[in-house]
């Protein structure tokens, strides 16, 4: 197999992973405030840290991925401003924020599910509280001041802050909310006190009065309780790059009494890798617009989930990716075009033993392993996956035509292969059917075998050459939806749209 390469957002380069305990790969990943529904842009994140989860594991390695759910701590801003988000939605629904954490967590979980997201540790940040308390005792007789709001970190008190974002002027750290009595403006919370006359859902007790920890705390704290510093890769949106690892990092330093960053794993994590912003142009990828994109609506309007990881696959991770309604709909098609002919290739294999090798195949995956080894390049794999998958059992047919065994042994190793490459990419197209890839939208009412049985008046009426019937029935399923594809190449014969 190829040496895996990977962007180190911190160093600004490619380079090798060499894992910090040999044979293991721990992974940490930003995860979702649980206060709404995570948008199709949220999702691209989790798409990403799983193709690399997945690829680690292709590797060889023994994979520990972490993905974190706050349900305490993170402001409206992703900088040190506005209310709690958990507090907020709680008091807008009238319901107490732990049961708005538990909603909205069941049903982020339920998407990672439908985009076949592997299962993980998700660790939810009220339960490690005392923990964080603690960390804040240690840190803050070296690292810490106190003001009448909270405990503050002093971000000149470590070397290099800022490296990651490259933001080493008070000016690249123009987001912060201004406190009074600052130190400097990139100083960020570790503890907020409940101001006085108020009362939150979510408060403790610490040395530093009664209230919540910060946001950026969280993240260290769990990183190293369940993962260990350092350990080997931290994954987030490229909008964490700027502010939350960064102070993450700055309390990793000053925890682990770590030096600057000039080496990478004195940060907490050898390598930090970010995912690009998903684009939409209509402006509803924000929470803030109302109905924003979802991946439910997605599935509503008759998408298969898997789409959108389609979706996600076709562009590399650090480039930005705009979505589209046609966009979408061209990665289903995708999927359609891959469906038919690995169902083919299924049904010659039957049973058969695969074949020690075959040339063709391997190359292709020696080809694929060459791609995602270079910084995960999912684009170019999804080519050398299409072009064995494609091929499927055709050409082992036209060159065995009188050899049975053989075609069935060839078939059944190209399966294997096949299978091998989908551990990487997670589109679980050796278990997709074409019924499940057809677009029927939530709002649609006429059923799967009323479409069927008014296709086949249609067929005899075409092979009687009576046309007007044919069109009248092919007007009649366009009334309710169904658009029929003839001649289509490949071979669907209706959709719901």
């Amino acid at each position: 197999m190829t040496d895996l390469r990977l962007f180190n957002s911190l160093t600004r380069k490619l380079e090798p992973f060499q894992p910090v305990h040999p044979g293991e790969a721990r992974v940490y990943s930003c995860g979702p405030t649980v206060y709404n529904y995570q948008h199709i842009g949220n999702m691209r994140a989790y798409v990403f840290a799983d193709t690399l989860g997945r690829t680690l594991q292709f590797k060889g390695y023994r994979l520990t991925h972490v993905i974190n759910i706050t349900d305490v701590g993170h402001l409206t801003s992703d900088a040190d401003a506005g209310e709690d988000k958990m507090e907020k939605m709680a008091a807008q629904a009238g319901k107490s924020a732990w049961d708005i954490a538990r909603f909205y967590q069941e049903d982020f979980e339920r998407d990672l599910a439908r985009l076949n997201v592997q299962k993980k540790a998700h660790p939810r940040a009220t339960e490690y509280v005392e923990a964080m308390i603690e960390w804040g005792r240690k840190i803050a007789p070296k690292h810490c001041y106190e003001l009448d709001s909270g405990l503050y970190f002093d971000v000149t008190t470590v070397a290099d802050y800022g490296k990651l974002a490259r933001a080493v002027t008070e000016d690249g750290e123009g987001r912060i909310e201004t406190v009074e009595g600052k130190r400097n403006a990139a100083d960020f919370a570790i503890w907020r006190k409940t101001p006085p006359g108020e009362t939150r859902q979510m408060e403790w007790d610490s040395p530093w009065g009664r209230g919540a920890p910060g946001w950026h705390l969280e993240c260290s704290v769990m990183g190293g309780a369940l993962l260990g510093f350092p350990f080997d890769i931290h994954t987030g949106g490229i909008d964490h790059r700027e502010i939350h690892h960064p102070n993450e990092i700055a309390q990793n330093q000053a925890y682990c009494c770590t030096n600057g960053l000039s080496d990478p794993q004195n940060s907490g994590a050898k390598i930090w890798m970010h995912n690009n912003f998903l684009v939409e142009r209509s402006g509803k990828m924000s929470k803030s617009s109302g109905e924003f994109l979802r991946l439910q609506l997605l599935i509503d309007k008759g998408y298969h989930p898997l789409a959108y990881r389609m979706l996600c696959l076709q562009a590399h991770y650090r480039s930005e990716l705009e979505f589209s309604w046609e966009g979408l709909q061209a990665a289903l098609v995708r999927l359609k075009r891959l469906s038919r002919p690995i169902a083919e290739l299924t049904s010659y294999a039957g049973n058969a033993t695969p074949v020690a090798a075959e040339e063709f195949s391997d190359k292709l995956l020696q080809s694929f392993d060459e791609s995602i080894s270079q910084d995960l390049k999912t684009p170019q794999a999804l080519t050398f996956f299409e072009a064995l998958a494609l091929n499927g059992a055709k050409s082992v047919l036209l060159n065995n035509p009188d050899y049975p065994e053989i075609v069935e042994a060839i078939c059944a190793y190209r399966l294997r292969v096949l299978e091998e490459m989908d551990r990487v990419l997670g589109l679980d197209i050796l278990g997709l059917s074409a019924e499940e890839l057809r677009i029927r939208p939530k709002a649609a009412t006429i059923t799967e075998p009323e479409i069927e049985a008014i296709l086949a008046q249609r067929k005899e009426a075409r092979a009687a050459k009576d046309f007007a019937t044919s069109d009248r029935l092919r007007d009649e399923l366009a009334g309710q939806g169904v658009e029929v594809m003839d001649g289509d190449p490949l071979g669907w014969d209706w959709k719901l749209g």
